[in-house]
């Protein structure tokens, strides 16, 4: 028998958490399994609506790898296909119900599931007639707004990373490889290390230069999330836009000066935490302009 947390889940923020924590502190003291149900990819991705400008907070990996983290028993992923979205509200807690031996069903005050977007008081009625109980978390509200996907990913499209970090409880995240670039920056002292993602669909803050905390190599030192890190950690100066200076390519780049760092890292893992925001990306009218500049950037990230 389980105890069940369910939704995508997208960022693991707060709200989330709270979700989380109720999951586990029910199944204590239910003496039942905690089990999360998400699933993938994103229902934008498979119904189509607004598909193109989809974006993640988090990789399907670091989701699973965060909510593990939080001590649950089981996470288990559902395709997310047509059929699914076919479903009723009432027909998905009998898939719960069946499948996972749900017993109670912890509800996000904005859950929502079935083809009719069931809300947590309807989905709570129903479950009790189908024999399961219903625990309806409240929001978490941070500046008397409720935390939310939708809010962080607005933070991050305006490069407000400072607040999206708040929503979040963490510096928002994006991880790669690190691939050959024009190593243009090494000939003025700014070697940068290009990142290419390991999910195309992340999503990328506002093009600007930001402050970071970067973590070259094998990223399994860092918590994901909790406050204290361990491992190789470096201040980095991220520039992500298309260098107007150096090119006159529209081609979105997110490349990394490293401070204080020099070792060959093509090819290996780079995970990126996003601190504050500088200044917009701009053109400069010469290298020595962008080098000027850059060493004022690199300045004011020191301290």
């Amino acid at each position: 028998m389980a105890v069940i947390a369910t939704g995508f889940f997208d960022g693991v923020h707060p709200g989330h958490r709270l979700v989380i924590d109720t999951l586990l502190s029910e199944a204590r003291a239910r003496g039942e399994q905690s089990v999360v149900v998400t699933f993938w990819p994103h229902p934008r991705a498979v119904l189509q609506s607004g598909a193109d400008s989809l974006r993640y907070l988090t990789s399907q990996s670091e989701k699973m790898s965060m909510l593990r983290g939080m001590g649950v028993d089981s996470v288990e992923t559902v395709p997310f296909t047509r059929q699914f979205a076919a479903m009723s509200a009432g027909e998905y807690i009998d898939m719960l119900r069946t499948r996972f031996g749900c017993t109670e069903i912890v509800l996000g005050y904005d859950t929502r599931f079935g083809y009719e977007q069931a809300g947590p008081e309807a989905i709570a009625e129903l479950a009790a007639r189908k024999g399961v109980d219903a625990v309806i978390t409240e929001p978490v509200c941070i500046d008397r707004e409720p935390v939310s996907s939708s809010r962080i990913r607005t933070a991050l499209e305006a490069g407000d990373v400072a607040l999206a970090t708040r929503l979040l409880g963490r510096p928002y995240r994006l991880h790669g490889v690190v691939v050959p670039g024009n190593r243009l920056g090494r000939t003025i002292g700014f070697p940068t290390a290009n990142m290419k993602l390991y999910e195309p669909l992340m999503l990328v803050p506002k093009n600007g230069v930001y402050q970071t905390h970067v973590v070259p190599g094998d990223p399994s030192s860092v918590i994901l999330t909790g406050a204290k890190r361990s491992g190789r950690i470096f201040t980095g100066l991220t520039n992500i836009g298309v260098r107007p200076t150096v090119s006159d390519q529209k081609v979105l780049t997110i490349e990394t000066y490293i401070l204080d760092f020099d070792e060959m890292i093509y090819g290996l893992d780079l995970t990126v935490d996003f601190i504050s925001r500088i200044r917009d990306e701009r053109r400069f009218g010469s290298l020595d302009e962008l080098r000027s500049q850059l060493c004022a950037d690199a300045a004011i990230i020191r301290g």
